[in-house]
């Protein structure tokens, strides 16, 4: 009996240190396949469907893929909820231009990748797609306070409340405001007021001053024609008292 219970024991040990080990590995995660997609991204992880939306019908979400997908260069976006988007003023996106849309969309993109971490080290203003970060234009400036990312566009100021989705070439964090460039959304600068109108001098009227030569011509005329028929009378009498004598 116990030479069998030693058997069945060796056997156990054999089995189990020369068995195959891969049986014994718990099977991976498959990749995930296909090329990287933004909207994607974004509809899976919900409450983007404004965000999504402007970035097909600007077409920007397209230039987003083909640069994730074609180049090495990486990407960093900042994704509004739709809740933040539902916080502008009533008509604030359909009084834009198309072009101005798509800048906007742009400004919520920074061609290069950004970790949380390396948001303590960049320098401000950072650039973004939508163009030039000069004041004015479209800067954009970052803070950071522990591992809270506070950005600032001059227009309103902001917060990466969430990761959405990173990897090696890009990084998706979620923003509790819509960030609005100072180039599209700063209030116009009030309009200068119009000079003064220089009084002009009131000339003197010379009809209540003086007579006109008209008048003083026409003054001696009449003295002319007054005196020749006095002359006229007075050589009529002279005849007539003559005649009578």
């Amino acid at each position: 009996m116990m030479k069998q219970c030693v058997f069945f024991f060796s056997s156990v040990v054999f089995f189990f240190f020369h068995f195959p080990a891969t049986l014994a590995q718990p099977s991976q995660a498959p990749a995930p396949s296909g090329p990287t997609n933004i909207t994607q991204i974004l509809e899976k992880a919900g409450q983007y469907t404004i965000l999504v939306r402007l970035m097909k019908s600007t077409q920007v979400a397209d230039q987003i893929n083909t640069q994730l997908n074609n180049s090495n260069q990486g990407l960093t976006v900042f994704a509004p909820t739709d809740n933040a988007f539902s916080n502008l003023k009533a008509g604030a996106l359909n009084s834009l231009t198309d072009q101005q849309k798509v800048q906007l969309i742009q400004f919520h993109i920074i061609p290069n990748f950004l970790s949380i971490s390396q948001f303590q080290t960049v320098s401000n203003p950072l650039r973004t797609q939508a163009g030039n970060s000069n004041n004015g234009e479209f800067p954009l400036n970052v803070t950071t306070s522990g591992n809270q990312v506070n950005i600032s566009t001059g227009i309103v100021d902001a917060t990466v409340a969430n990761t959405i989705y990173t990897d090696n070439s890009l990084a998706v964090y979620q923003v509790d405001k819509v960030l609005l460039p100072l180039d599209i959304f700063a209030a116009p600068s009030p309009a200068e007021a119009p000079a003064p109108a220089k009084s002009k001098k009131k000339a003197p009227a010379a009809a209540a001053d003086s007579p006109s030569s008209g008048d003083a011509s026409l003054d001696s005329s009449d003295g002319v024609i007054l005196m020749g028929r006095g002359k006229g009378v007075t050589l009529g009498l002279a005849a007539m008292v003559a005649f009578l004598l």
